[in-house]
């Protein structure tokens, strides 16, 4: 039984113990034991901070962040072209259909995109906004490094007209960036809000909408509740590319942590959660193991038959979801979907 509080102003109720997400691990107290300072370079130490605040939990967790370091990126990218993976291509094909009338709907606008990863989704909506502008500033914001400059390049060769000012780190970053560009279009795509928590919502859309000035817009892709077996296919590959972008985040601890792990005796398992809606994603380890935090000098030991969760993706009913994002003061002005249903693109103002 998950023990839950409640956010009083929108009437949320969240697990306190509800892992995976974006924003964990972000100004919490460590646990008893851990040194307050290591002998690390700091994103190391951020790294080996959190992997010991999460598995000294129960249950155990480590942040989903942390999956997109350059092989982690290159990994997700594959995924994104699986064909059990349909959010990628639904998702696209809603874009390219609906990008003129966004473009019309906004006006010039600079584009901001939290999570940008490749950013060939984009595309869509940059000639839309090339097409009637001598020139479009697109802002880019994503934790890898190279995958950033890999797709600013193709954007400038692509598009002469779009100018790119990549922003390396995470989504906090860019929220100045909202005032100082305003009229701007913030792009938060392909479902990334699924990986947030309840609690991890709540403190994320506050941030945005105190940084949003009122009448810009936001553009959030969405995926929607659908049929247990189309996503456990969509997490669970043939191919298994998504159990190698899960075992990346053990493999990073081995490589940045001289954790010692062998990989060969951890699984990835991905499971629908009909209560909470949404796939939950875990390490699931077949044997014991001690594994290191060496920048910390901890060791901790997993059990065989645990569980760490990796991440989480929820899934969402229309409705619900653009009646909790005017809590935060975000207006529908336009929701664009497929077909059958599977996913939406919401464009919202905030006011």
């Amino acid at each position: 039984m998950k023990t839950q509080w409640e956010i009083p102003e929108i009437g949320l109720k969240v697990a306190k113990r509800d892992s995976g997400g974006y924003l964990a691990a972000k100004g919490v107290a460590m646990p008893p034991g851990v040194p307050r300072s290591v002998p690390a370079p700091p994103g190391v130490r951020d790294f080996a901070g959190a992997v010991a605040l999460g598995l000294n939990d129960a249950p155990r967790w480590l942040p989903a962040r942390f999956l997109y370091d350059a092989a982690g990126s290159a990994l997700f990218e594959r995924i994104c072209e699986l064909p059990e993976y349909y959010l990628t291509r639904t998702e696209a094909g809603i874009l390219t259909r609906a990008a003129p009338e966004i473009r019309k709907l906004t006006g010039p606008v600079t584009l901001i995109e939290l999570g940008s990863g490749s950013a060939t989704k984009t595309d869509h909506l940059l000639r839309a906004y090339s097409e009637d502008a001598d020139s479009v500033r697109y802002v880019p914001v994503d934790v890898s490094s190279s995958i950033l400059r890999a797709a600013a390049e193709r954007i400038e060769d692509q598009f002469p007209g779009v100018k790119v000012d990549g922003l390396n780190g995470e989504y906090e970053a860019a929220f100045p960036l909202l005032a100082q560009y305003h009229p701007s279009l913030l792009l938060f795509l392909g479902s990334t809000l699924g990986n947030l928590n309840q609690a991890e919502s709540v403190v994320f859309w506050r941030r945005v909408a105190s940084a949003m000035p009122a009448g810009s817009h936001l553009l959030l892709g969405a995926d929607l509740v659908k049929d247990p077996a189309l996503l456990h296919a969509a997490y669970n590959d043939a191919a298994g590319v998504t159990a190698q972008f899960t075992l990346n985040l053990f493999a990073r601890m081995n490589r940045e942590l001289d954790a010692g792990l062998d990989l060969s005796r951890i699984a990835h398992e991905a499971r629908w959660n009909a209560e909470w809606q949404r796939m939950e994603i875990f390490g699931r380890f077949l044997s014991t193991q001690r594994l290191r935090i060496r920048p910390l000098g901890l060791e901790i030991t997993i059990r065989a038959g645990e569980h760490v969760m990796t991440e989480i993706s929820r899934k969402f009913v229309l409705p619900r979801l653009t009646t909790y994002l005017g809590c935060f003061g975000f207006r529908l002005v336009r929701a664009f979907t497929d077909p059958r249903q599977w996913f939406a693109v919401l464009l919202l103002q905030k006011e």
